[in-house]
């Protein structure tokens, strides 16, 4: 049998087990041995249906099993991305995934997986240490929307294709309903990240609060302080309410972040994606089948696209185009989160500042 069949044989056997079945009637219904029925009820119970995979037979302690010379052109490979990420080139991104997406192009044999990356980064004290048990953590105010349409946020996970090419995954999803949608982009600038925020108004509705994170694409970047950039004017434009995480505190975009868990385990894990159009065919299915799904224990049965349609949505034109002159200013807010207190500026004819009237 192959190892598909054998899965397929094994789930069969939780199945009659969980329907009440001993494991001797689901032995003899499968024509295996007691054993064997004990053997992955256990394996089951301890790994759940992952766990029913079959395992590699090759010895699990390799010592030394990544070479010095490997070790050293990982170092290398992460010594050479800050250097690129301080010189603001390309997506900057450092992680392992970035870190062996470099050594790929380097033609690097026997690439480290990104666990064992994270390993010899640390053991060459290459990352970022964690924020210790005795710190004060900041406490940060956050919005508490009710219904649909309410609050959608949206953010960015970094990704690479076959060969080691970045590419830029935007991904949206309303915090209530739960509804997402996504795009595939080769670069992750301003023009990237308005072009993303006009689908997610087109295909979600206009919400009256957008949420994304501090990167220079959604910020206007670092160059000019204080420069309304084209994602803040393009808001503006259409009437909904810009908010900037925290810098540094993900936990913040919370919905999001955990999406694009659901995101990398059904779009690239176990995948082999060349270029941008296949990404997007392994991502549509994923996204309708999300859509539908009745998995989520706050939508009491109901799937996020029925919860998300009981709101009618405000929705920017389909027709509608990104302009390519620069958007005027137009009157309305943006927030802002600082430790304890949010910040909004109300944009009008004098630019005034003024109290935040966002719920918190």
């Amino acid at each position: 049998m192959t190892e598909t069949e054998l899965y397929e044989q094994r789930k069969t056997a939780i199945h009659l087990l969980r329907s009440g079945r001993s494991k001797s009637e689901v032995a003899q219904e499968l024509d295996r041995c007691v054993s064997w029925v004990y053997k992955w009820q256990q394996r089951y119970q301890q790994e759940g249906w992952l766990g029913l995979h079959g395992r590699s037979r090759a010895p699990q302690h390799r010592p030394n099993r990544i070479p010095v010379s490997v070790r050293q052109c990982v170092r290398e490979a992460r010594s050479e991305l800050e250097a690129e990420a301080a010189a603001k080139e390309g997506l900057q991104y450092i992680g392992a995934p970035a870190v062996q997406a470099k050594l790929k192009k380097k033609k690097v044999r026997h690439i480290p997986s990104t666990a064992s990356i994270e390993r010899i980064l640390r053991a060459a004290d290459m990352t970022r240490p964690h924020q210790s048990k005795g710190e004060e953590k900041i406490v940060y105010p956050r919005l508490h929307p009710t219904q649909a349409q309410q609050l959608c946020q949206v953010d960015i996970v970094p990704h690479f294709l076959r060969g080691g090419q970045a590419i830029a995954c935007f991904n949206g999803i309303d915090v209530v309903s739960r509804y997402p949608t996504g795009q595939a982009y080769e670069r992750r600038r301003s023009q990237e990240a308005a072009q993303f925020l006009i689908q997610v108004w087109q295909e979600m509705g206009i919400p009256q609060y957008t949420q994304v994170d501090n990167e220079g694409c959604f910020s206007g970047g670092f160059t000019h302080p204080g420069v309304l950039g084209k994602v803040v004017r393009l808001a503006l434009h259409v009437g909904t309410e810009l908010v900037f995480s925290p810098v540094g505190h993900p936990q913040s975009n919370g919905s999001v972040e955990r999406f694009h868990q659901d995101y990398d385990q059904h779009v690239w894990k176990d995948t082999d994606l060349h270029n941008r159009s296949e990404v997007q065919a392994q991502a549509e299915p994923f996204f309708s089948d999300y859509r539908q799904s009745r998995h989520h224990s706050a939508l009491r049965g109901a799937s996020p696209a029925e919860v998300h349609q009981r709101i009618t949505p405000r929705k920017l034109s389909p027709d509608f185009q990104l302009p390519t002159h620069k958007l005027p200013l137009t009157e309305g807010r943006i927030h802002f989160y600082a430790p304890g207190q949010p910040r909004s500026h109300r944009l009008g004819p004098q630019l005034d500042l003024v109290a935040p009237r966002c719920q918190t």
